[in-house]
Parts: C-alpha cells; sequence; structure tokens
C-alpha cells in the first residue's frame, strides 16, 4: 500500500508548523511563570527588608523611650520617625513612629503601660508611575515601666 507522491504533499509542512506553533505557546507561558516568579522575589526581599526596618525602628523607638540614663521621660521624648542608616539593606525605606502611653492602677500601685508603633516602607522603582513596588510592615511593642 503506498501512496503516490502527489497526494503526499505539504503534510510535513502543516506538522512543521504545528510544532513550531506548539513550542512557541510553551516558550510564552515560561517566560510568563519565570517573570511572576521574579516578582514574587523581589517582593519577598521587600517585605523582609522592610520588617527589619520596622524591628529597628521599634528599637530605636524604645532607646529613647528607656534612655540608659534610667528616667523614663514619656512619650514625648519619641521621635514621630526614624531615618534608617544609609545602607544596602535600608536603600529606600522610610519608617515612622508612634507612642501611645496609659496608666493602669493594679491594686494601690499604678503602673504605665507603652504601645511603641513602628510601621516600615520599602519601595523600589519610581513611585510616580506604575514601575513601583512599595510593601509596608509594622511592628507594636508594649513595655512598662
Amino acid at each position: 500500500m503506498f501512496l503516490n507522491r502527489s497526494s503526499q504533499r505539504g503534510s510535513a509542512l502543516v506538522i512543521g508548523i504545528f510544532i513550531i506553533t506548539v513550542m512557541f505557546l510553551m516558550a510564552a507561558a515560561l517566560i510568563n511563570i519565570v517573570s511572576d516568579a521574579d516578582e514574587g522575589v523581589n517582593l519577598e526581599v521587600l517585605a523582609t527588608r522592610a520588617f527589619a526596618a520596622a524591628n529597628s525602628g521599634a528599637d530605636a523607638a524604645m532607646a529613647q523611650l528607656f534612655p540608659l540614663s534610667g528616667v523614663v521621660v514619656g512619650c514625648s521624648s519619641v521621635s514621630a520617625s526614624w531615618t534608617p542608616p544609609d545602607v544596602v539593606g535600608f536603600h529606600g525605606c522610610s519608617v515612622t513612629l508612634s507612642c501611645n502611653q496609659t496608666t493602669v492602677t493594679i491594686g494601690s500601685e499604678s503602673v504605665t503601660q507603652y504601645l511603641i508603633g513602628s510601621e516600615a516602607t520599602c519601595a523600589v522603582g519610581s513611585c510616580d508611575g506604575d514601575a513601583c513596588l512599595r510593601v509596608n510592615r509594622k511592628v507594636e511593642v508594649e513595655a512598662r515601666d
């Protein structure tokens, strides 16, 4: 059962075009997957930086609230922001601080409790347009004297 040559013309060309089309679609899907994974890694790195900046801001606020002299001066001594050092890990990060104090009476003794809030924002790129990645992290610390 041999077919003559006139009935076999063009079949290899159709199969070749089909294979090229399928390979192109697979390559396009792979490019999208790699791009999404790259953006996910960038966001994870920014989130880690923002968390570290928020923790550092909370530490700085606690150092202002409880100085080494041992005299606690209250929330008035805590500044509203903390400027991270100019190092690679904190590049593009800003930190805002808050402090609230309440006095609680337990029996005959009154205790002052402090709530320190530290919110860090880390961004990469120009945030004026759509080419910006921005991550916020907030840390709260409670302390008492």
